[in-house]
Parts: structure tokens; C-alpha cells; sequence
């Protein structure tokens, strides 16, 4: 059972926030709180140390876990569990209202930020593309394809058509690589050439290829690939 020397540290973080603001905390700390209480065997933040380190201190691929994942671990009953992935949601939707905030594309960070919630966390490739009107503002966001680890397969069509009836006069493509690797395979490239020649006929510039990872992303316009 857990004494009064273990109750009172478990609340430390509390105080802390409340006296240095949240900036002061670690994130083991951060996650005390959210936990609320310990275990038979661990207080609130020794609890929260161990979650850490299940997940190499790694809040991405903590968001990542399930329900029942997370349950499965000592310490962690359902309450706890939801806990945790509530609040992890939560600051992935502050990222897309972040977004919204951004809509003018002037560089591939922009655009960037803008796509990386539709992302995050994905465990296998999706293909998107950001519309753009002719002042460069972002007017939707088209969902293209989804697949599996390795890939995913891209109808030129869809994008056009899309990119055709919004009345866009910009396109900006973007896939994720789960894996995290950056670097464009040669069917990326390919896929890319293919489509900006289309979009020339078509009169639809293809401005950006995105390569998208949690961490960062690649630029085929940077890169001089466009």
C-alpha cells in the first residue's frame, strides 16, 4: 500500500505546475497528472516513468497504442488507459486547429503544418492532395488513396477531377512514409514527373510533392525535383 511519503510525492507535480507553469514539468511529470493516482505498487509518477519507458520515451508511439494495449500494462486499468489516449487526441487536434489558422501556402513549411495532422500517427500510407486557388490559399484537402505499409496506389484521375471541380488552379500532392525514411523511392519520383506533365496539359500546376513523417518531411520543389 502506498503511505502519506508516497501520496504527497505523487502530488508534487501538481504543485509545481501550479507555482512554475507547465513549461517546469517533465513529460513523465505531465503524465502523472493526467494518471491522477498511482498503483498498489507504484505512485503516480513512478507509474507514469514506466509507461515512458515501455514506450522508449516516445509520445508518438504512445498515441499509437490501443486501449487494450495499454490495460495490458501493470498499473493501467481502463480510466487510465482512455485517460491517456484522450489527452494524446486531444493535442492532435490542436494541430489541426493550428491549421486552420494557416491557410496561405507561401513555403513547403507551410504546407507542411497544414498536413501533418491529417497524418499523424498513421500506420500505413495515405495519399492527399491540398487544393490551392490562385492567391495560393488552401480551399480543400482530397483524400486520394489509402494502402498498406510499404505503399499505396495513385489514380491521376481522381486528382484531376478533383482538382477540376473545386476550380483549383494549384496542386500540392502528399504522401506519408510510416517508417519515417524521408527519402523518395523511384516510384515516388515517377509518380510525380507523371502527374506535373498532366498537370501542364491541363493547365493545373503541380506546386509540391510532400513526403510526410511525424519528425519532418521532403520537398520535391526544395530539391529541384519540380
Amino acid at each position: 500500500m502506498l503511505n502519506l511519503k508516497s501520496l504527497v510525492f505523487q502530488d508534487r507535480p501538481r504543485h509545481k505546475l501550479l507555482v512554475n507553469g507547465k513549461t517546469s514539468l517533465t513529460t513523465s511529470e505531465l503524465l502523472s497528472i493526467i494518471l491522477r493516482t498511482g498503483s498498489q505498487k507504484a505512485n503516480a509518477l513512478q507509474l507514469a516513468q514506466s509507461i515512458l519507458t515501455q514506450y522508449d520515451n516516445n509520445l508518438n508511439k504512445l498515441s499509437l497504442a490501443e486501449p487494450e494495449e495499454l490495460m495490458s500494462l501493470s498499473g493501467i486499468g481502463e480510466s487510465k488507459a482512455l485517460s491517456i489516449i484522450a489527452t494524446l487526441e486531444l493535442s492532435r487536434r490542436k494541430l489541426m486547429s493550428e491549421r486552420e489558422e494557416t491557410k496561405t501556402i507561401s513555403t513547403s513549411r507551410d504546407a507542411y503544418n497544414i498536413l501533418l495532422p491529417e497524418f499523424l500517427d498513421l500506420p500505413h500510407e495515405e495519399f492527399k492532395i491540398l487544393l490551392l486557388n490562385r492567391a495560393n490559399k488552401v480551399t480543400h484537402i482530397k483524400d486520394i488513396s489509402k494502402g498498406g505499409i510499404a505503399g499505396t496506389v495513385v489514380d491521376r484521375r481522381l486528382i484531376f477531377k478533383h482538382a477540376i471541380h473545386c476550380l483549383s488552379s494549384g496542386i500540392i500532392l502528399s504522401h506519408n512514409h510510416p517508417s519515417g525514411n524521408l527519402k523518395p523511392s523511384q516510384e515516388d519520383i515517377r509518380i510525380t514527373k507523371e502527374i506535373s506533365e498532366a498537370g501542364k496539359t491541363m493547365g493545373i500546376k503541380i506546386l509540391d510533392h510532400l513526403i510526410i513523417t511525424n519528425q519532418s518531411y521532403y520537398s520535391f520543389a526544395d530539391e529541384g525535383l519540380l
